[in-house]
């Protein structure tokens, strides 16, 4: 398999990460670059995740600047002991900002889809033939889309995922944490979806609603997690954790009523980047830049499974 990979693969460097586990960085194209973690042994017809990373400047990881908590990279290394070969990406949006490219006007919701898709048509030339989508948070979302369409994928997980849309998830946020704010970011949400823009929020919300970040938020709020998953035929896990502070069981449980083929997961005491979380929730928000941390252990028993089955 080595060989054949090294012919494949246009390869950055190779390391060992243990004696089971070998990890390859691939750039797939000019905007998508990331690590193929490798069981030793394992061959083109053993399963293969696409993990996609959740919101904001996510790295292959898991991490964002000033968050390091590994969260992806723990999976990918905790998969490959499983026998599972994984392949990790940053985010375009990195890329852009490395490159002095970045024009965050330009950044549509569909972009990441694609991303996501030709990814999967890459592993497919390379010969593989047991690809799945493993999504989380923002990543479920694409998951679910990029599954639409292609027929290369045979199996996806939603990591977290929200079951509704993103502006109804923003606005509970906010009724929750400023509620004298939620009102305004009800009419900013409903002027950018008539009239294409906002101009008369709260100065207060201009992380979520300045001019140069609307069109992509446009974008991302047209889907509907819970209308797409009627639309799924691929075997689906759906996991959710107890101590997430993000995304509700609530939410998993109403992607999963939709699908038949849908397998529903909670795990006790799992947070949002998939650390174990026993204390209260200065611990949960310690944790997002506890890069130590372990990913909860049922959780990559499960995915293993899942994708194994």
């Amino acid at each position: 398999m080595k060989g054949k990979l090294f012919l494949i693969f246009i390869s950055i460097t190779t390391l060992t990460l243990a004696q089971e586990c070998e990890e390859t960085v691939i750039k797939v194209n000019q905007l998508i670059e990331g690590t193929l973690t490798l069981p030793q042994g394992n061959t083109f017809t053993d399963p293969l995740a696409i993990i996609i990373p959740g919101s904001g400047p996510t790295d292959r990881d898991g991490n964002q600047p000033a968050m390091n908590n590994n969260s992806l990279k723990l999976l990918a290394q905790g998969l490959c002991k499983q026998g599972v070969s994984t392949f990790r990406y940053d985010k375009r949006i990195l890329v852009l900002l490395r490159k002095s490219g970045f024009d965050e006007s330009k950044i549509n919701f569909d972009q990441f889809i694609d991303d996501a898709h030709d990814i999967a048509v890459y592993m497919a030339k390379a010969g593989y033939t047991n690809i799945s989508y493993v999504g989380h948070s923002q990543g479920a979302l694409v998951a679910q889309l990029a599954s639409l369409q292609d027929t290369i994928v045979n199996k996806m997980v939603l990591l977290e995922g929200a079951g509704r849309p993103i502006d109804q998830v923003v606005v509970d946020q906010i009724n929750n944490t400023a509620p004298g704010l939620t009102e305004n970011a009800k009419q900013a949400f409903e002027d950018i979806k008539t009239l294409g823009k906002s101009e008369n929020y709260n100065p207060y919300l201009a992380s979520i609603f300045r001019a140069s970040v609307q069109p992509f938020m446009k974008s991302w709020m047209q889907y509907d997690p819970s209308e797409l998953m009627e639309k799924i035929n691929i075997p689906t896990l759906v996991v959710t954790g107890s101590k997430d502070l993000q995304v509700t069981k609530t939410e998993g449980d109403s992607l999963a009523a939709k699908n038949t083929l849908a397998q529903r997961l909670h795990i006790e005491n799992m947070n949002h980047v998939l650390k174990e979380i026993k204390g209260d929730d200065l611990e949960n928000s310690k944790s997002y830049a506890e890069g130590y941390r372990p990913v909860i252990p049922e959780l990559i028993n499960a995915i293993a499974t899942f994708l194994k089955e």
